[in-house]
């Protein structure tokens, strides 16, 4: 799969199927090698004589000054390696490369290196330099493959720049907080291929004396009051018993400290960790940053960080009113507590022993056959007078058993207990990890409500682990929205199981049914990641009953559950009007007056061959060809022709919609060179007279309904200093929604 965003070609990325985009810079032969992770092929260098080596590519790439670039590839070889920007004028001088740090050591082990730098100010093109630094002598052989050229990886929704989650440029964006000095290193680390947001360089965080030493991002973030945050960073502790940490700092808009969250590292060992923590921003915060360090480490003790993010929290559950904290148990037990009984909590360490969400779970023991009551803490649910909301916890028997009574109590706005809503007693099912959930119906005056569960332990020593708890309210399986104004259904499935497929058809009289559009294509055994599909259909007939139909199957392809929709109808409007859609981009449909329908024609290629000597000739034909002919439509204002403008110029396969009646069916085109002369009258007139010479082509199945995926204008802020970069790397509005750079 190749690389988001890459400028290098397929070939020279991933070196398959040649390393036609390759060639010897320094010292070296180069040659396509086998046993690469993104493809078979590698671009394998030979050094010549002893000494440094390098390969560049062939070909240079377009850059504007003044703006970042990353570069990153992997690596494998017998010495220390590094990779490199090389900037160039507009007539190929060389100016400088932008080298990343040489790893720290050699390693055949598969390994990322990466760096990031922006153009100098007179370079118009780059080329890109691979370098296997110290060979003893010639023969030494040194792989890379898996390439990428492009703006900084960062992940989108995250608060913080790209040189701040990656370490990759010289400039740090992270600084002393205490005890300690920073640089950057690079440590040969195996990362997934297809993880692009981490490897490389990482900050490499050193204590100056014995005792507590910490680390801090350089800016603050913006944030807003009651918003909950989660932030992470992948840790590497200088022992496996160290205690290293991430925390949360919240500041007012004088940028003075309120307060901070902390969730300590259970390291199993000395590899790489991420660690999260969280917390809901106080009512007069204004802006938050991410630390990271040890407790009382030892003078020399080096603590590597990598991969560093804040972002908004979204609840585990679609609704979910617990915070992360409470639902998942990253940093400890959060707001529960044991009631009564003789059951203690903890969370389970180390990390990555177990779980449901991330990296740890929270343990339930009793030393004795008894009951305990644990409940979490009061939870606000707005007024809920009569309105219903389910409770959800994983639950998994590691030793001895428990019976469960499973329950929700309601409090009042001044914490009066209004009661609980409890299920029957029965066993907590083994082996394996049960979603357990419940059903209640909050009472007249509740406006909090806490998840508590009644535990007797069959056994002494019994323990359970427990996971992603969540509390939300309860709302239809199944849902649908007529939006006839713009000629779409919304769809929505909810509480389907993660980590599932779904199917989705649209289903129209007759039972003929149609896979519906997502993100990522037709949804066809889609991934399930959030327990609720919210689908727009914008490729619905108009006047036409339909209904949706959704299966999903477990990874094994086993069925788990239907889904079937009520039936609903779009209304077509004026029947003088027409739709014309792009089903990847429905931002720009445009709903267009008809002044002639298509004369459709059905091409064919044949050829006549006249015998000698007989009356008939031989024909010989190929299939019918699909529908052509020309659409003529009207655009009033100048509005509507920029809008069909703004459709027409990508050159995308459209939908063709009109109201039934017409004697046309749904039909996806391609539209050629269209003609839009004035409609006569004054000079000012804005009417025009469209002519789209249409052809019948196959509906498009590979592509999905782009959508920003979570950008927001945080993203603007953490990616641009100024609006003038943001002016210079957009050419529309629409680019930067989608993050398209120029």
């Amino acid at each position: 799969m190749a690389i988001p965003g890459n400028m290098l070609s397929a070939t020279t990325e991933s070196m398959d199927p040649s390393i036609s985009g390759w060639t010897s810079f320094l010292n070296c032969t180069v040659s396509k090698g086998t046993g690469g992770r993104s493809g078979d092929g590698t671009l394998r260098l030979s050094s010549s004589a002893a000494g440094e080596m390098r390969a560049r590519t062939i070909w240079t790439y377009p850059v504007i000054a003044g703006q970042e670039y990353q570069a990153f590839a992997d690596a494998s070889g017998t010495v220390p390696d590094r990779i490199g920007i090389r900037w160039l004028t507009a007539a190929n001088v060389e100016i400088s490369i932008s080298w990343s740090v040489t790893t720290s050591s050699a390693s055949a082990s598969w390994h990322r290196i990466s760096v990031s730098d922006y153009a100098p100010a007179t370079a118009a093109k780059v080329q890109l330099v691979v370098s296997s630094v110290t060979p003893a002598g010639a023969g030494v052989l040194h792989n890379f493959e898996n390439v990428y050229l492009g703006s900084p990886m960062r992940t989108t929704g995250n608060l913080l720049s790209a040189d701040a989650e990656g370490m990759d440029a010289p400039t740090l964006a992270w600084q002393v907080d205490a005890n300690c000095t920073i640089a950057r290193q690079t440590p040969p680390v195996q990362w997934p291929v297809d993880w692009y947001w981490g490897g490389g360089h990482v900050l490499a965080m050193t204590v100056t004396a014995g005792g507590d030493a910490s680390v801090r991002t350089t800016a603050l973030s913006p944030a807003t009051a009651g918003q909950e945050y989660i932030g992470y960073a992948y840790l590497n502790p200088p022992t496996a018993g160290s205690t290293t940490w991430v925390e949360l700092r919240f500041y007012t808009a004088a940028s003075a400290l309120i307060t901070s969250e902390r969730a300590n590292l259970a390291a199993p060992g000395t590899g790489y960790y991420r660690q999260k923590v969280s917390k809901v921003a106080p009512s007069n915060a204004a802006y938050v940053r991410l630390a990271a360090g040890i407790t009382a480490g030892t003078a020399a003790q080096v603590v590597r960080i990598d991969g560093a993010v804040i972002t908004p929290a979204a609840p585990l559950r679609e609704g979910s009113v617990v915070p992360y904290a409470d639902a998942s148990f990253e940093a400890g037990v959060a707001g529960w507590t044991v009631v009564s009984g003789a059951a203690t909590l903890a969370r389970l360490t180390p990390w990555g022993t177990d779980g449901l969400d991330s990296y740890y779970a929270m343990t339930v023991t009793s030393a004795t056959a008894t009951t305990s009551v644990i409940r979490s803490a009061k939870f606000p649910i707005g007024t809920a007078d009569g309105l219903d909301f389910t409770s959800e916890l994983g639950a998994k028997v590691t030793a001895g058993g428990w019976t469960l009574t499973r329950g929700i109590r309601w409090y009042s706005a001044t914490n009066v207990d209004l009661g609980i809503t409890t299920s029957s007693s029965g066993a907590v099912p083994s082996p394996d990890w049960w979603l357990l959930a419940l059903q209640g119906t909050a009472p007249a005056g509740a406006t909090q409500a806490a998840i508590e569960w009644s535990l007797t332990a069959t056994s002494p020593a019994s323990v359970l682990r427990v996971d992603k708890a969540s509390l939300w309210q309860s709302l239809p399986l199944d849902e649908i929205t007529v939006h006839d104004e713009a000629a779409y259904i919304t769809v929505s499935f909810r509480e389907l199981t993660v980590d599932s497929t779904v199917t989705m058809w649209r289903v129209s009289e007759g039972g003929a049914r149609t896979l519906v559009r997502g993100p990522n294509g037709l949804l066809d055994a889609e991934p399930v990641t959030t327990g609720t599909l919210v689908v727009e259909d914008y490729e619905a007939p108009l006047g036409v009953p339909v209904y949706y139909y959704a299966e999903t199957r477990d990874a094994s392809g086993t069925p788990l559950e239907t889904r079937v929709s009520d039936t609903v109808t779009l209304d077509p409007g004026d029947v003088q009007y027409g739709w014309l859609k792009d089903p990847g981009y429905p931002a720009r449909n445009v709903h267009v007056m008809i002044a002639r329908a298509p004369d459709w024609q059905l091409p064919i290629q044949q050829s006549a061959h006249r015998v000698r000597g007989r009356e008939a000739p031989i024909v010989l034909s190929d299939v019918r060809g699909s529908l052509e002919g020309d659409l003529t439509v009207y655009t009033w204002t100048d509005d509507e022709r920029k809008a069909l403008r703004h459709l027409l110029k990508p050159g995308s396969i459209l939908l063709w919609q009109v109201a039934p009646g017409m004697g046309e069916d749904d039909t996806y085109v391609s539209v050629g060179q269209a003609s839009l002369p004035r409609g006569g009258g004054v000079a000012s007139d804005p009417l025009r007279v469209w002519t789209l010479p249409l052809t019948q082509v196959d509906m498009p199945t590979t592509v999905g309904i782009a959508s920003s995926a979570g950008r927001t204008g945080y993203d603007v802020l953490a990616e641009n200093l100024t609006g003038f970069e943001v002016l210079e790397r957009y050419a529309t509005g629409e680019d930067l929604l989608f993050g398209r750079r120029s």
